[in-house]
C-alpha cells in the first residue's frame, strides 16, 4: 500500500493514463498490490467507443455485468444500445435495481455513489418467435452471402447461391420468405429454366438439389419465422427516449438457443444493414449506436473466406459511420486477428487454465495486451467475479495502461425482468403496430406459380386448338384434295415453338423484368431506400 502512496508508483502511473479531460464512462477502481484504490479510477473515453471493443472471460466471470454497466452509462449520455441477450438475464436493465449488502460493499469498495436506475427499453424477438417486438429480414435483403453462412454451404455452392440472387435481382423475383428462395432455385434447374442461366454460368442440379435440401432443414428448425415481411428497419435502433437518454434495445434470444448458427449470422445482417444505410460521419464527440455482439465466436465457426473478408471489412469501416461494434466472448483466440486488431477497448475478465488447451489460451490472451507491470499469466487466474484487467484506447488513440481493475456495481436490476412487465413493454411501444402482423404480398412464389400455372392452362388451350385445327385441316386438305387443289405444306418445329403461347409469355416476362437488378453492399445485402 505504501508504494501506490509514492507519486512515482506504477498505480500512478497507471491511473495517469486514464485521467481524461472530456465525458468519459466510469468503469471500476485500479486493483494494485493486493488492495483496490478507490481514488485512481477506470474509465473509457465516450468519443472512444466506436473504436470498437472485445469484452472476454471465462462463464461466470461477469461479462453480462459489464455490458450492463457500460449500457447503462451510454444510455445516460444519450447513446442508443443494442444488446443481444442470449441466456435471458438482460432484460433487467429497464428496471431500477435493488439495494443489498453486496451492492453496498461493492459501492463503496471502488468509490461509487451507487442509485438504483433503469434505462429506456425496447425488446424485440427474431421473428416474433418469444415475446419482443418481432425483428424479420427478406430473403433478397439478407442477402446470398449471409444466407451461404447460415445455410453452411461450401464455397462453390456460395458462388451458386450469388447467381441465384443474381437472377432473381435482375427479373424482379422479389426473395421475401423461404418458400421464395425455394420456387426460384427449383425453377432454375427445371426443363423450362434451365436456358435462363445459361448466358450467365449455369445451375448444376447436384448443387440446386444441395441448396434444396439445406432450406429444408432450415425451416425444420423454425426458421422460416424470421424471414418475411415487414422487414425491421434498423433505423429504429437509433432512437432516443423523450428525456434524451438512448434507447437500449434489448433482442431476446433465448428461444433460439439450439440456432446458434442463425441468431449470430441474423445478429450480422443487422450491423450490416446499419452500415448499408448510415451516412459516413467520421470521429464524433459520442457514437450514434454502441453495438454488443454477445456469443461472437459462433459468427467465426465454419465461416467462409468471402464471409469474414466481408466482416472483417464491415467492422473496419463502420467506425466512420458513427457505429461501435463490442464483441463478447470467452477468449480473443475466439476472434480471427484481422478483427481482433480492430478492437481497440478491451475488458478481460478471469480465464481458466485447467487443460492445456486452457492453458494455450491464457498465453495467447497475454500476447495480445500492451507491456505491463503486472504479471497478467498469474493474474488473469485469479480475478475474481466482477474483476478485470482493462486497456482503452484514450483521447488521442493510444493505448492506455493496463489497469487491473475491480468494477462498479449495474445500477439496473441485475437478473430478468418479470414477464407480465416484458408483456407491457412490448405491446406499449409504438413499433408494436407496426412490425407485430406478418405480412405475405406476392413474390417469386406466386409469380412463378402463377407464371407455370398460366402457361400450363395457355400450352394445353393451344393443345386443343391445335387438334381442332388439325382436323380441320385435314378436312379441308380432303376436300381440296378432291377439287385437286394441293394441300398447304406444316409449318416447320421452330415456327410451331415461336408461335406457342408458352413461348410467348416467357418472352413476355422477360422482357419485363429486364433491367430490374438491384445494388448489393459488402455482404451481398440488398441496399433499400429509407
Amino acid at each position: 500500500m505504501s508504494e501506490s502512496s509514492d507519486p512515482a508508483s506504477p498505480a500512478d502511473q497507471i491511473a495517469a493514463g486514464y485521467a481524461f479531460t472530456g465525458p468519459a464512462l466510469e468503469l471500476g477502481a485500479l486493483l494494485w498490490d493486493g488492495a483496490c484504490l478507490p481514488d485512481r479510477q477506470i474509465r473509457i473515453p465516450l468519443s472512444m467507443l466506436n473504436r470498437h471493443g472485445l469484452v472476454a472471460g471465462a462463464t461466470g466471470t461477469g461479462k453480462t455485468k459489464t455490458l450492463q454497466l457500460i449500457a447503462e452509462q451510454l444510455s445516460a449520455a444519450g447513446v442508443p444500445v443494442f444488446l443481444a441477450d442470449i441466456k435471458g438475464d438482460v432484460s433487467g436493465i429497464s428496471a431500477p435495481g435493488v439495494a443489498n449488502e453486496r451492492v453496498t460493499a461493492r459501492a463503496g469498495e471502488v468509490g461509487q455513489t451507487w442509485e438504483a436506475t433503469g434505462c429506456p427499453s425496447e425488446f424485440y424477438a427474431l421473428g416474433g418467435i418469444g415475446s419482443g417486438i418481432p425483428v424479420r429480414a427478406t430473403v433478397t435483403g439478407f442477402g446470398p452471402v449471409l444466407m451461404s453462412k447460415v445455410l453452411q454451404l461450401n464455397r462453390t455452392q456460395e458462388q451458386s447461391l450469388g447467381l441465384i440472387f443474381h437472377y432473381a435481382d435482375a427479373k424482379g423475383l422479389e426473395l421475401i420468405d423461404l418458400k421464395d428462395l425455394r420456387a426460384v432455385v427449383a425453377f432454375l434447374v427445371s426443363d423450362q429454366g434451365k436456358a435462363e442461366l445459361k448466358g450467365i454460368g449455369g445451375l448444376s442440379t447436384a448443387t440446386a438439389g444441395v441448396i434444396l435440401r439445406a432450406l429444408t432443414a432450415f425451416e425444420q428448425q423454425g426458421a422460416g419465422e424470421f424471414f418475411g415481411e415487414p422487414e425491421f428497419d434498423t433505423a429504429d435502433f437509433l432512437r432516443t427516449a423523450p428525456d434524451g437518454r438512448g434507447l437500449v434495445s434489448v433482442l431476446e434470444l433465448p428461444a433460439v438457443q439450439d440456432k446458434p448458427q442463425l441468431f449470430s449470422t441474423f445478429l450480422m445482417w443487422l450491423l450490416a444493414d446499419l452500415y448499408t444505410d448510415l451516412p459516413e460521419v467520421g470521429d464524433l464527440e459520442q457514437p450514434k449506436l454502441v453495438f454488443f455482439f454477445d456469443e461472437a465466436h459462433l459468427l467465426f465457426n465454419g465461416a467462409s473466406k468471402a464471409f469474414l473478408e466481408s466482416l472483417t471489412r464491415t467492422v473496419r469501416l463502420i467506425r466512420s459511420k458513427g457505429i461501435g461494434v463490442f464483441l463478447v466472448t470467452q477468449t480473443p483466440k475466439d476472434v480471427p486477428a484481422d478483427v481482433l486488431a480492430q478492437l481497440g477497448n478491451r475488458v478481460q475478465h478471469a480465464l481458466r487454465a485447467f487443460t492445456p488447451d486452457d492453458a494455450k489460451a491464457l498465453k495467447a490472451t497475454v500476447k495480445t495486451f500492451p507491456n505491463s507491470p503486472y504479471d497478467l499469466e498469474e493474474l488473469l487466474t485469479q480475478l475474481g467475479t466482477g474483476e478485470a484487467v482493462i486497456t482503452v484506447l484514450s483521447e488521442k488513440g493510444a493505448p492506455t495502461p493496463v489497469a487491473a481493475t475491480r468494477l462498479r456495481a449495474p445500477r439496473s436490476l441485475m437478473g430478468p425482468i418479470e414477464a407480465t412487465a416484458l408483456e407491457r413493454a412490448v405491446t406499449s411501444s409504438p413499433l408494436h403496430a407496426r412490425y407485430a402482423e406478418p405480412i405475405d404480398r406476392e413474390s417469386a412464389y406466386e409469380k412463378i406459380s402463377a407464371e407455370q400455372a398460366a402457361a400450363e392452362a395457355e400450352a394445353e388451350a393451344e393443345a386443343a386448338a391445335a387438334a381442332s385445327a388439325e382436323a380441320e385441316k385435314q378436312a379441308g386438305a380432303e376436300r381440296k384434295t378432291a377439287r385437286g387443289a394441293p394441300p398447304k405444306p406444316e409449318p416447320s418445329l421452330a415456327e410451331q415453338v415461336v408461335g406457342s403461347g408458352l413461348f410467348r409469355s416467357l418472352t413476355r416476362s422477360i422482357g419485363t423484368q429486364l433491367g430490374r437488378e438491384i445494388s448489393r453492399s459488402i455482404f451481398g445485402t440488398a441496399k433499400r431506400r429509407r
